[in-house]
């Protein structure tokens, strides 16, 4: 199958007011994220990576240009709208695990799926198959404090795509391992992206993975520019 555009960002334009000033972070950004593809975002602090992010993610609206999903235009869709959007098609991965500590990793892979509608028999069946995708099958029914960082993270991103959603952004999500351990996690989650036809944008300071993604872009005076 070709790859489409699962993420689009279209002359986006986003500003926040400081007192009396605005300041502007993105400034008409343009950017496309294939299916099947990684893409690293590589940018100092400051620059707006998480603004970048929380715009593809729905979780802000854009000032000017539009978001779309699949082709979806989200600009002006409303709340309920994007809400949904955010749980059946984006899923988030952060550099802390954030897993719910009484529930076994298992557990937390079936919530997504359970709070979208999934019978439970089905989502722990697909949370199931997920840890075994990461290698950590065996450790299922341990809870988060039971599990190294390693494996804590990669339940993290079992959960992100448990809904099967069509685009994944990470934010440093192996900034908190070991460089050994942070190989294996990204090893893994570039796997599932191949795999799955997902389409992932991981903001990341370690160079070493960005030279692993299929492309590397920056934010250079508001815009996205891809790099070599």
């Amino acid at each position: 199958m070709a790859p489409r555009v699962a993420l689009e960002l279209a002359a986006v334009e986003r500003r926040y007011d400081q007192g009396e000033q605005s300041l502007s972070i993105l400034k008409g950004a343009d950017f496309r994220l294939m299916t099947g593809q990684t893409v690293a975002l590589v940018a100092p602090s400051g620059t707006g990576k998480s603004t970048l992010l929380h715009l593809a993610g729905l979780l802000e609206r854009p000032d000017g240009g539009e978001v779309m999903i699949n082709g979806r235009a989200c600009g002006t869709l409303d709340d309920a709208a994007r809400t949904a959007i955010r749980r059946n098609d984006i899923g988030f991965v952060y550099q802390f695990h954030h897993l719910l500590p009484e529930f076994t990793a298992v557990e937390n892979i079936m919530m997504p799926q359970l709070i979208a509608g999934l019978p439970r028999k089905e989502a722990r069946e697909r949370a199931a198959a997920l840890l075994d995708y990461m290698r950590i099958g065996h450790r299922g029914e341990h809870r988060p404090a039971e599990l190294s960082g390693g494996e804590q993270q990669r339940v993290a991103i079992a959960r992100a795509v448990a809904n099967a959603p069509r685009v994944l952004l990470a934010d440093e999500p192996t900034g908190n391992l070991d460089p050994k351990t942070a190989g294996y996690v990204f090893e893994a989650l570039k796997a599932l992206v191949k795999q799955s036809g997902l389409a992932a944008m991981i903001a990341t300071h370690n160079h070493d993975l960005a030279a692993m993604m299929d492309r590397r872009v920056t934010l250079e005076a508001g815009k996205v520019v891809e790099l070599d």
